[in-house]
């Protein structure tokens, strides 16, 4: 949806958000994105001047509309099918998110992630190749929102960007030619309603300390993480506990 003030200007951020919630708060808001009614609920999501409202029903969601409509000039773009880069497609088993950005990049296909075998580090004498690479290394840190299998790839070659080299342009292209092997994937959100929460985590202490979790809402994956420790671990167990930490912390968050 695209909103804009009755007198068809565009309000400065801080005056827009004022001018938005106005509305919600006459309508009981519990908090900035949350509109609660009896046992139902309406969730607005704002980016900028993009709404994305959605409820836990029909009737609820078209008198959101009709509210902010009242007050505002907007612009109806129906069911959600394209919203911040992430495509949505929805039938009755659930909804399909994947991005398709780098479709039109042409490299050829590769079917593995990362090379066997092989560390990246900052060599001197490997040549610097600017700021394409961080770009691009950029572009597949959002890709992980519905590529979590690409993440600990990603993350790895992401340590270097302070000042990329040609190895590390090479590994990212690598990443590339992987998603081009499976361009459609994405993550499938099941409509079932489920209230059983899973949390999976794992750490890496050999090597550079390296912890990873995933979190499933029912069978429907909804936060993937891989990451550096943030502080040094003297036992494989204490990496466990600090990982599990990590994860309960996101937990909570959730």
């Amino acid at each position: 949806m695209k909103p804009s003030t009755k007198s068809g200007r565009s309000a400065k951020p801080p005056l827009w958000l004022k001018d938005f919630v106005q509305p919600l708060k006459s309508k009981n808001v519990a908090n900035s994105c949350f509109y609660p009614a009896e046992n139902n609920m309406v969730i607005v999501l704002v980016y900028v001047d993009d709404l994305l409202i959605t409820g836990t029903g029909i009737q609820l969601i078209q008198d959101t509309k009709l509210m902010l409509h009242s007050r505002f000039k907007i612009k109806d773009l129906g069911e959600l099918r394209f919203f911040l880069g992430i495509e949505f497609a929805r039938n009755k088993e659930g909804s399909v998110m994947n991005q398709r950005k780098l479709r039109s990049v042409k490299f050829t296909t590769c079917g593995s992630l990362v090379e066997l075998n092989h560390k990246l580090t900052q060599i001197e004498f490997d040549e610097h190749v600017g700021s394409s690479t961080d770009r691009l290394v950029r572009r597949l840190l959002y890709l992980i929102v519905t590529r979590p299998n690409i993440s600990f790839a990603v993350q790895n070659i992401s340590q270097f960007m302070h000042q990329p080299k040609q190895s590390h342009m090479q590994a990212t292209i690598r990443v590339v030619r992987y998603i081009k092997h499976s361009p459609g994937l994405g993550i499938f959100l099941l409509a079932k309603a489920s209230s059983n929460l899973q949390a999976f985590c794992d750490v890496d202490w050999a090597s550079c300390l390296l912890l990873g979790d995933q979190l499933l809402f029912g069978d429907s994956l909804i936060s993937s993480k891989a990451k550096k420790q943030p502080t040094i671990s003297r036992s494989s167990a204490e990496a466990e506990y600090r990982s599990i930490a990590s994860t309960v912390v996101e937990i909570v968050w959730i």
